[in-house]
């Protein structure tokens, strides 16, 4: 979850360095630092807090240190303090190491180093790395075709068991980089005489869209005339230069005030790119070529499993209920958390459908991986290019929305939603439903974008609805049928950024329990649009309210009933239930946002979290 990024070229790396962390300060921001190597010593600066704090204690930038490594951390093993920031160096003072992922056996390893007479100076687990390396580095001995630092590196990473991301340098080599990588993402930009080693795409667009994406078990090691890439085991292995697919344009804010704004602004024209190519309104017809192969394999399916963490979590539920009701297929929706540590039942013609916008979440690849060693077939849908998770799945689908920089997901939500509607749609026309029918559904689908454009219309009136509540501690959030998904995704934002807690829920739930929360104007959020469940809501409203609750809620335009029994009113406009996700959705993250804002929380930063998960 943290970010990495490293240098090597003809320019001044320090400030490269610093650019690249803040393009990179959503992976993490608990604590940050900087390695440069200057005739032959390693210079560290490091410190508590974000990117700014360390803007605070770094001196000039040398022009002569044109090679260097930079983190800005997620906190794993060890408080966010300075001691425990990256970079980390060897106790000899000759390999620093930047580190994203989690050293499962750093125990093991810190208390045989130990026994070797190492010294360390934190808590982490990464600062092993550093020092099993610098040991090796120290003790290496009859090296043959490879520099004593990379035999150092390569065979530290062989006694390592976790994840890592890593950027390593070496003082005693003042012109190599080398980079590896297991389970955590790691690129390498390829510039005209430099080379951006990242964790992301987005620290290296400014200076190159050529990158090579490195698998796991892969390093790479870089010098100022070029780079060559290996296994960890010292296999020579060829990687094709592949283009960055999105400009720095797309990662800049572009006049919004926080990520997450722009990106829920983005999501009329997102949906439009998503959904573009794929769906033709005019013929009734859906084409999603990057699964034209698997297609027959798709509508065959007696059972799919639909795996995912968080937001995406919610996203395969609303796939669920699409595909029971247009295709009648049997399916689950399970957390790739608790997927990969059960004994799920795979049986013949099962699918598992693997949703992550990253691409890279730890908990859902060793999902993948347990679902692919059980002879499923493994479907991924993720909105980055190149990602573990669509370079390892059998087949997929992209997103295409652009970079998602804002923590908490809003368009990567909606996209994976409309994908799921596409998939649902056209394997209903296989299986279950008439063309006539999937031709009103494509027909429907096409004009999500612009009634999600209307519905942004709204901030502003949202915006007061959350200055009226925000004194609140407790919501509910209570939706039924297809929007039962989206309460749970409504109170997940609410929690992630304005810190309020809230519980999503189906409507009729809340009698079970969770009604004897209710009093003194705690707010509750329904989504009552019309749909067939419509009477139902409208009873819990009632039950609400005559218990001193207070209720918020989204509604059909044009429910002129439903007004007189809100508090609040935030209305969309009509559409099939079962694409009412992807606009219902859409006022629960205005919501989000604005009571983070109005408390004075940082929205694209929100305390404890990171954007992509790659540790467990």
């Amino acid at each position: 979850m943290c970010g990495i990024v490293a240098y090597l070229g003809k320019k001044v790396a320090q400030p490269i360095l610093i650019e690249g962390l803040k393009r990179l300060e959503y992976r993490g921001y608990d604590s940050a630092g900087v390695a440069l190597l200057e005739d032959g010593t390693i210079r560290v600066k490091k410190t508590s807090g974000r990117i700014s704090a360390l803007e605070g204690v770094l001196s000039d930038p040398c022009s002569t240190e044109t090679l260097g490594i930079g983190h800005t951390r997620w906190a794993t093993h060890g408080e966010p303090n300075t001691a425990n920031a990256h970079p980390h160096v060897d106790w000899t003072n000759k390999v620093a190491v930047v580190h994203n992922g989690i050293i499962e056996n750093y125990a093991a390893l810190r208390q045989w180093l130990k026994n070797e007479g190492v010294v360390f100076a934190s808590e982490t687990d990464s600062e092993v790395i550093s020092n099993l390396i610098g040991y090796l580095y120290a003790n290496a001995k009859d090296v043959e075709g490879q520099s004593a630092f990379e035999w150092a590196v390569q065979q530290a990473l062989r006694k390592l068991h976790g994840t890592f991301g890593l950027a390593i340098l070496c003082s005693d080599f003042p012109g190599v980089l080398i980079g590896a990588k297991r389970g955590s993402p790691l690129i390498l930009g390829v510039g005209n005489t430099e080379y951006i080693l990242a964790s992301d795409a987005a620290a290296i667009v400014e200076h190159t869209t050529q990158a090579v994406y490195l698998a796991d078990n892969e390093m790479v090691i870089v010098e100022p005339d070029g780079f060559h890439t290996k296994t960890i085991e010292n296999v020579t292995i060829t990687k094709d230069l592949k283009e960055i697919e999105f400009s720095l344009d797309q990662i800049e804010l572009g006049g919004f005030q926080h990520h997450m704004l722009k990106e829920i602004f983005e999501q009329p024209a997102a949906l439009t790119t998503c959904m573009g190519g794929r769906i033709d309104a005019h013929d009734g017809k859906i084409k999603l070529g990057g699964i034209r192969d698997y297609l027959r394999e798709l509508t065959r399916a007696r059972h799919v499993i639909f795996t995912a963490c968080g937001t995406a979590f919610h996203a395969g539920l609303v796939g669920e209920f699409l595909l029971e009701q247009l295709a009648r297929i049997p399916v689950e929706t399970e957390y790739a958390s608790e997927f990969r540590y059960r004994n799920p039942i795979i049986k013949d013609r099962t699918v598992v459908i693997a949703i992550s916008q990253s691409g890279e979440t730890a908990d859902t690849l060793a999902a993948v991986e347990q679902a692919e060693e059980r002879g499923a077939t493994v479907m991924g849908i993720v909105n980055v290019v190149g990602s573990t998770i669509a370079r390892t799945t059998d087949t997929g689908i992209y997103l295409h929305v652009g970079p998602e920089i804002g923590v908490a997901s809003t368009k990567a939500f909606t996209a994976q939603v409309a994908v799921l509607s596409m998939l649902a749609i056209e394997l209903g026309r296989r299986r279950h439903i008439s063309s006539d029918q999937a031709a009103q559904y494509i027909d429907e689908l096409s004009k999500i974008p612009e009634k999600i454009e209307l519905i942004l219309q709204q901030s502003d009136h949202i915006r007061d609805i959350a200055s009226a509540n925000i004194e609140k501690d407790n919501w509910l959030f209570l939706g039924r049928g297809f929007n039962y998904p989206v309460a749970l995704e409504g109170a997940l934002k609410l929690k992630e950024i304005s810190y309020i807690h809230a519980e999503g829920l189906p409507a009729a739930e809340m009698k079970h329990g969770p009604i004897a929360l209710i009093a003194d104007g705690m707010p509750a959020v329904f989504i009552a649009t019309a749909g067939p469940q419509y009477d139902k809501i409208m009873g819990n409203i009632e039950e609400v309210k005559a218990r001193g609750g207070k209720a918020i809620v989204v509604a059909t335009e044009g429910d002129e009933y439903i007004g007189e029994k809100a508090d609040h009113l935030i209305t969309i406009p009509d559409a099939p239930e079962l694409l009412q996700p992807m606009l219902t959705a859409i006022p629960l993250q205005l919501l989000a946002y604005h009571a983070a804002v109005l408390r004075g929380h940082d929205v694209d930063k929100p305390r404890n979290l990171a954007k992509s998960v790659t540790v467990e």
